[in-house]
């Protein structure tokens, strides 16, 4: 069945190659550093320092591997970390995130998984373990991590009812592949025991390592400033919208009123449609204007109606600006995005239907009282109009979800007494 697969992934290589130049017309990072996804990364490193694979497909993985990156370089001092990704945004939040750990962390992309480009990354790097973040399970890796003696985990494990499924209907390539995982740290007891369906052997629960995310002080300052900015406005936040959410949600702007001088703040998830939301917003005749317009000293201008978040890299300063967050991904059956950020900073979150993806933590928040379930955009609309114009209630599910945020942290450092005997002493 792998070589099958195998096949496949060589003869799609011209079309996968393909694509990833159109892509670059939208997001210019896609053209670059091809000869890392083809397995190709110079000269060996001369250095004799023993190196942690760590692989976070994108922005999310990438923000949520922060505490673990800082846990694993500090519990091994003697060695550094190659931190892989699959799109430019998630490398330059890598980027972003790690300048601090100077040349103790390289990032790179990770290679296709045809089995000789993995292959050359081991050869190249020489890991002492590969840690694979939340669902990337990728057959030919996983072999040849097996065929070089290197452990594979899966950190921070999630796996819904809906991806289990998929993964059984693939049969003896997911299975064998799953045989060759060394360690499964779950999120919770329902992922555990999914996970083990597949045939994975030494399964844990640690919890999710989202909680134990530090709010950096720089994003902190940037969102008191845009706070400034923007003034005594109600401001409602649409944070990590995917495509068709805005149109939902602007629709229902326009049936569903705000409180007087509220403001929305819309942040697509992907930065390739910023340009495109502009136009949508001005299409429903609402004032708009961008982030990036604004500079130190700037202000919101007061007939603004939507600010669109077009920059990368300030999700907690958005959270820290806003008084109430919906969190995207959830109007449509898309599965929804990470709630805990904004509970971290005692925002109240709202959220829609489609949460299969975080389905225990969202039922968590909920039943805690820092998040609220919307039906649609609509009941999005009245939900948060009700709680703007409620100083009282807004505050005190802030302060809800904020206890809840702190309750679960301590994931971190469950997964580093998990992983430590795969590591050199």
């Amino acid at each position: 069945m792998r070589l099958l697969y195998t096949l496949a992934w060589w003869l799609a290589l011209p079309l996968v190659l393909a694509r990833l130049w159109l892509r670059g017309r939208q997001e210019p990072g896609y053209r670059q550093h091809w000869g890392e996804r083809l397995g190709f990364y110079g000269r060996r490193p001369t250095s004799a320092t023993d190196t942690i694979w760590l692989h976070a497909v994108s922005v999310g993985e990438t923000r949520a591997a922060e505490p673990l990156i800082d846990a694993l370089l500090a519990a091994w001092p003697a060695c550094r970390i190659v931190l892989t990704h699959m799109t430019p945004t998630g490398r330059a939040t890598g980027k972003a995130l790690f300048a601090k750990h100077g040349a103790r962390l390289v990032q790179s992309y990770l290679p296709y998984d045809t089995g000789a480009m993995p292959a050359r990354f081991i050869r190249h790097f020489a890991p002492r373990i590969c840690i694979l973040m939340e669902t990337e399970v990728w057959p030919n890796l996983i072999h040849q991590c097996n065929r070089y003696k290197v452990p594979v985990v899966l950190a921070n494990a999630r796996l819904s009812q809906r991806s289990l499924g998929k993964a059984q209907r693939l049969g003896k390539l997911i299975a064998d592949a799953a045989r060759g995982i060394t360690l499964v740290a779950a999120q919770t007891q329902d992922d555990a025991d999914r996970v083990r369906q597949l045939g994975v052997r030494d399964v844990v629960v640690t919890g999710s390592i989202k909680f134990d995310v530090v709010v950096p002080e720089a994003a902190l300052a940037t969102g008191a400033w845009l706070r400034g900015a923007i003034g005594q406005r109600p401001v409602l936040l649409c944070a990590s919208t995917r495509e068709g959410e805005e149109q939902l949600i602007l629709d229902a702007l326009t049936r569903v009123n705000l409180p007087a001088n509220a403001l929305l703040l819309i942040v697509p998830r992907h930065p390739q449609r910023f340009d495109e939301m502009e136009k949508l917003i001005a299409a429903h005749g609402l004032a708009v204007q961008r982030r990036s317009g604004l500079a130190q000293g700037d202000a919101v201008a007061a007939g603004t109606q939507v600010l669109l978040g077009d920059s990368m890299g300030e999700m907690f300063a958005y959270y820290a600006a806003c008084d109430c967050a919906f969190v995207g991904g959830s109007l449509l059956p898309l599965g929804g995005q990470n709630l805990i950020e904004p509970a971290a900073l005692g925002k109240p979150v709202l959220i829609g239907p489609h949460t299969f993806n975080f389905a225990l933590v969202t039922e968590q928040a909920i039943a805690a009282g820092g998040a609220a379930l919307v039906a649609d955009a609509d009941a999005l609309m009245a939900q948060a109009a009700a709680l703007l114009q409620d100083p009282a209630r807004l505050a005190a599910m802030g302060e809800k979800a904020l206890a809840f945020a702190s309750q679960h942290r301590g994931a971190t450092p469950r997964t580093i007494a998990a992983v430590q005997p795969l590591l050199p002493a």
